[in-house]
């Protein structure tokens, strides 16, 4: 069971990591692979929130990253990665949908209808993966 939920947080950790570096570094190419709005779509404000987003979590979610290997490799360090790791995607998924929720309420233009609710999906998988890691996590560190 290790094997297969390490894997599943190894790939969706992945793709979080992943798209918020390549958003960081390469913000075209995001674009070009929907991971984030051009910046004529959206607002200016929204633009810089999802700059310094993007900076952040390309320093901060790959600890999620390393949980996933751990857990695949069944190493006894997985569960401090894991609370860590799925604390930050917690507070991103969240914020994610809270903050996104809080701007369309406010009618401010933050991307298409499309790559919300996918942008929504998301943040609620990685929120339930990081809850789900830091039970496992909890369970874990108790036996």
């Amino acid at each position: 069971m290790n094997i297969v939920w390490g894997v599943v947080v190894l790939l969706l950790a992945l793709l979080a990591w992943g798209g918020q570096a390549v958003s960081w570094f390469a913000p075209d190419t995001a674009v070009r692979w929907k991971v984030m709005e051009a910046r004529d779509d959206v607002e200016p404000t929204f633009w810089a929130d999802m700059r310094g987003e993007a900076l952040w979590d390309t320093f901060t979610l790959w600890t999620m990253v390393v949980a996933g290997v751990l857990l695949i490799a069944d190493q006894g360090a997985w569960p401090y990665f894991g609370l860590v790791g799925g604390g930050m995607y917690l507070y991103f998924g969240g914020r994610g949908i809270l903050t996104r929720r809080a701007m369309m309420q406010q009618g401010l233009r933050i991307g298409a209808e499309q790559n919300v609710k996918l942008g929504f999906a998301f943040s609620a998988i990685w929120a339930v993966m990081a809850i789900i890691t830091i039970i496992a996590s909890v369970i874990a560190l108790d036996s």
